[in-house]
């Protein structure tokens, strides 16, 4: 089927002809048509990448009056990012039809976003929380809206735009063609469907909560100590990759970051502690490739709309089984194919499992790879860069007389040799020590197990130390290990577990380094505190130090900064439950009810 073919108005046709678009995509094929339509109520469900923006956006603006001066389109979706990306399509879209398409969101000026409205728009595309302001300050008026569009809906309700949505739609006349887009089913989606549409036709691209076919799920098992060796050795065993690391906080993501941009990765953190003007600077570094490597947190990512990502690293499984689906989307989009890699504890399999059936997908094993196959990839990849290295021949030409002089004495395979290994042995030596992190099931269920006893369990050979500063004082985990590193020379290997408190803290670090961090890290000054730190003594009773008791104060002065050297295996996991209640599977019928805006 063509574009053609679908019923769009000559004008729309002439812009996806101009943007070189062929043929629709199967969401596409299945939607317009029906959207077409004068009395319509829809729901899509497809995965993200799958041309979902087009499907909603060209009968909209096909059918709507694109000179109208109050909207008579609505857009509503999750974040930023996409809200910019949905304007920015449609936009594209009308260009023959002169439409006049506002984005309105939160994090920026809201006056600018006033005085566009009071301009004049035939569609506003918005975020619920600036919508909801905009409408209580009158400045936004719903009354002739026709079409309204809620698009990742999952996504906007598992962010807690539930009461914003149903006030937003509670303005718009009961009169009006509502269509849902999620990639998604679960009870909040649907009881918009009941509550909000009459008899909509249901349209899914494979099965409900299916996943992307063109995603490879992959898992690997690591002890909970190596999650972040683990992750730097499929980053090196895919130096050509493009990606999104995962973690469930903000405080690991920002660890994460910081300790891959330390060791030598173009990576950097996206999560909600972040300014807007900070994360649009990330996001756009991320858009042109300036950067390799995004670390995100669920919320911080979700609406991004971004092609030929190759890997997406899960740094932790999300703690709901909704949310794999929209971190997986991010790969693989506009027909492209894309790997999702996991890494889990071996007590995690009933995850996977779990995953697998409500998405109706299957994930395979693999193994971490070995020293000896990143060697050779990274071995490999630096000769193709050589050979396609361009010579500035007017350059180069006044010193090659010395150059080659300073060969002379040196055959053609040693000359190779030192250049190729003048770049290649940091790996070499990183990694002829670095042993199996493929984890063994039945001593990472016992270790486990030992980890799960108290949520303050001390690990075997560490010291706890208590440390005098908090949130409060601009202290996170990242910050505690520079502080440590740099007062000390150790390395982070040497530190484990870190909780951050609002007042206070506690770390803990190798027994065989306890006087040395009391010396030197007490007295240490930080952003204009100084850092107290003392060893805590487990209570009695206490079978691994559930609860921090006494205090064994140390002494010293501030030392300068000093070398602060690789990671290796940090400890700042975090772990949460798996909420399945919320994802069961269910079908659903085609005829969600009869029920129209009920108020």
């Amino acid at each position: 089927m063509t574009f053609e073919e679908l019923g769009l108005r000559s004008e729309v046709l002439k812009s996806l002809k101009e943007l070189g678009f062929e043929a629709p995509t199967p969401i596409q094929e299945q939607a317009i048509p029906y959207l077409l339509g004068e009395d319509c109520d829809f729901v899509g469900l497809a995965q993200t990448g799958t041309g979902k923006t087009a499907a909603f956006g060209l009968p909209l603006i096909n059918n709507i009056n694109n000179a109208a001066r109050l909207p008579q389109g609505l857009i509503i979706c999750p974040t930023r990012e996409l809200c910019l990306q949905i304007t920015k399509d449609l936009t594209v879209y009308s260009k023959y039809l002169q439409g006049n398409v506002t984005a309105v969101y939160g994090g920026t000026d809201i006056r600018t976003q006033i005085s566009s409205v009071k301009k004049g728009t035939s569609i506003i595309v918005a975020t619920p929380g600036r919508l909801v302001d905009l409408i209580n300050r009158k400045v936004v008026q719903l009354g002739e809206v026709q079409y309204v569009i809620l698009d990742e809906a999952d996504e906007m309700l598992n962010m807690g735009f539930k009461e914003d949505i149903d006030a937003i739609l509670d303005q718009t006349p009961i009169e009006k063609n509502v269509w849902l887009f999620s990639a998604t089913m679960p009870n909040e989606v649907a009881r918009i469907a009941r509550t909000y549409m009459h008899d909509p036709l249901e349209v899914s691209i494979g099965h409900k909560n299916q996943s992307n076919e063109n995603i490879e799920h992959i898992y690997y098992a690591v002890k909970e100590r190596d999650r972040y060796d683990a992750v730097k050795r499929l980053i090196d065993f895919n130096p050509n990759i493009y990606g999104l690391i995962f973690c469930r906080t903000k405080n690991e993501t920002a660890t994460v970051a910081m300790k891959l941009a330390r060791d030598g990765y173009n990576a950097e953190p996206l999560h909600g502690d972040l300014t807007q003007a900070m994360r649009d600077r990330v996001m756009e570094r991320f858009r042109s490739k300036e950067l390799q490597i995004l670390v995100a947190t669920d919320v911080a990512a979700r609406g991004l709309d971004i092609n030929n990502i190759t890997h997406v690293i899960n740094y932790n499984l999300p703690d709901d089984i909704e949310n794999y689906t929209h971190r997986s989307g991010r790969t693989a989009r506009a027909g492209k194919t894309g790997q999702s890699l996991v890494l889990v504890n071996t007590r995690e399999n009933v995850k996977i499992k779990a995953i697998e059936r409500q998405m109706r997908m299957t994930f395979t094993q693999g193994k971490i790879p070995n020293p000896a196959e990143i060697c050779e990839i990274q071995l490999n990849k630096l000769i193709e860069n050589t050979i396609a290295t361009q010579v500035k021949e007017e350059d180069i030409a006044p010193f090659m007389e010395q150059i080659l002089a300073s060969f002379d004495n040196l055959s053609k395979e040693e000359v190779i040799k030192k250049f190729v290994s003048a770049e290649f042995n940091r790996f070499i030596e990183y990694y002829e020590r670095a042993g199996d992190l493929n984890a063994a099931a039945s001593k990472e269920a016992n270790s486990d197990r030992k980890n799960d006893r108290s949520a303050r369990a001390r690990e075997e050979g560490k010291t706890r130390f208590f440390v005098n500063l908090g949130r409060r004082d601009g202290l996170n985990p990242g910050a505690l290990v520079r502080i440590i590193c740099d007062a000390t020379s150790l390395k982070s290997k040497s530190i484990g577990r870190i909780d951050i408190m609002t007042s206070f803290s506690f770390v803990e670090a190798d027994e065989a380094h306890t006087q040395k961090i009391l010396k030197l890290v007490d007295g240490y000054e930080f952003e204009g505190h100084k850092v107290s730190i003392e060893v805590t003594a487990p209570s009695k009773g206490s079978s691994d130090g559930g609860r921090d008791r006494k205090f064994s104060r140390g002494a010293g002065s501030k030392k300068g900064p000093g070398s602060f050297g690789g990671a290796k295996k940090p400890s700042f996991e975090k772990r949460g439950g798996f909420d399945t209640k919320r994802s069961g599977g269910f079908e659903r019928q085609r005829n969600f009810g009869s029920k129209r805006n009920k108020y």
